[in-house]
């Protein structure tokens, strides 16, 4: 290959030199020239991952070189291919390469901490792992930073990202960044590396969370599947010690009453292949006597396939008497399936205020 290589350089420069002793070159000028070598024979170099200065001068060496004799440049070959031979094993460069590399082998605390005292070395582009995180996530990360510092973050957002976000926020945070932006062409490209190099490491630093939903969240999804008799008591006990929190478990509780309201008409076929058909149709039959249910399982049947919504139809007017708990735990079933369902992304519920 170094052959090759100086064949290549040699058709390109004429011989200086002659057979004389090769130039002496610093470092850089033999980086310059190794370079040169590697790209000539088409090699792709990852050159974009050196520091900005260390490209910088790069290219500034490069453009301070004109020819190199054929001794010095197999010299410097060699010396390469040499030094390369001689590596035994190679360390990822800066704090995240190595954060990379012991991924699932340290504590993630310890990867968090890490990655708080190492913004300013970080890797990759850290506008990308930023824009990897959610909507309420950036919501969140806006609403805490001044205007200024959201507006650079909503410009280096993707376009249908960016709208998202600005649409979660109130009307008077929205201006503020909106009229911000404007003064966003003039901020130098370091400084936008570096302010979404902290906040990458901000987000990142994040301590672990033993539960990953919120706790409206988490008391709305058990409150679901609770029976009516103990939802009910648990949240008059909410009332008495937080009204506030109360209403937000209310708000995200949700149950077969909410069904037509919370869920999407094309995702009811889906539902219905989710839920034993036994369970739906005692779910249905057990709606009849309540005007509430009855609205649900009018919208359930009226938004199933033609012939499917006909079975059950015919299956529900069919169906003996039913208690009042069977028919509550039929219902449960069926919103344990439309849960699970919207928690691996099957379906997407509308929230109660939607």
């Amino acid at each position: 290959m170094i052959t090759a290589l100086a064949t290549q350089e040699e058709d390109f420069a004429p011989q200086l030199g002659g057979s004389g002793a090769p130039r002496s070159l610093s470092r850089r000028e033999k980086a310059a020239v190794v370079v040169r070598l590697l790209l000539a024979e088409g090699v792709k170099l990852p050159l974009m991952s050196l520091p900005p200065a260390l490209q910088a001068e790069l290219i500034s060496q490069m453009s301070r070189m004109r020819f190199i004799d054929r001794q010095t440049l197999r010299e410097v070959a060699e010396e390469f291919a040499t030094e390369l031979d001689g590596i035994g094993l190679a360390f990822p460069g800066g704090v995240d390469g190595a954060l990379k590399a012991l991924e699932g082998a340290i504590s993630a605390d310890v990867i968090a901490k890490m990655r708080a005292q190492s913004g300013a070395f970080w890797g990759e582009d850290p506008w990308e792992t930023i824009s990897r995180f959610d909507v309420p996530k950036l919501v969140e990360l806006m609403q805490r930073e001044s205007p200024e510092i959201g507006a650079v973050i909503l410009s280096k957002l993707n376009v249908s990202t960016a709208a998202e976000v600005l649409g979660k926020l109130t009307g008077p945070e929205a201006r503020r960044l909106t009229i911000a932006v404007s003064d966003t062409a003039d901020v130098m490209p370091d400084t936008v590396r570096c302010i979404g190099a902290a906040l990458a490491a901000q987000l990142q630093a994040e301590p672990p969370r033993a539960f990953t939903a919120a706790s409206v969240e988490r008391i709305g999804a058990i409150l679901d599947v609770s029976p009516a008799p103990t939802r009910e008591d648990v949240l008059a006990g909410l009332d008495e010690e937080d009204r506030e929190f109360a209403d937000q478990v209310r708000a995200a509780i949700f149950t077969f009453v909410d069904i037509p309201e919370r869920v999407d008409p094309k995702d009811v076929a889906a539902i219905a292949k989710a839920v034993e058909q036994a369970s739906l149709v005692a779910a249905l039959a057990g709606a009849a006597g309540d005007p509430k249910m009855a609205v649900a399982s009018d919208f359930i049947l009226s938004k199933l396939p033609g012939r499917l919504a006909d079975t059950i139809r015919a299956e529900v007017a069919e169906f003996g008497p039913i208690t009042d708990a069977d028919s509550e735990t039929a219902q449960i079933a069926v919103v344990r399936a439309i849960r699970t369902l919207a928690d691996s992304g099957g379906i997407k519920l509308a929230t109660a205020a939607e």
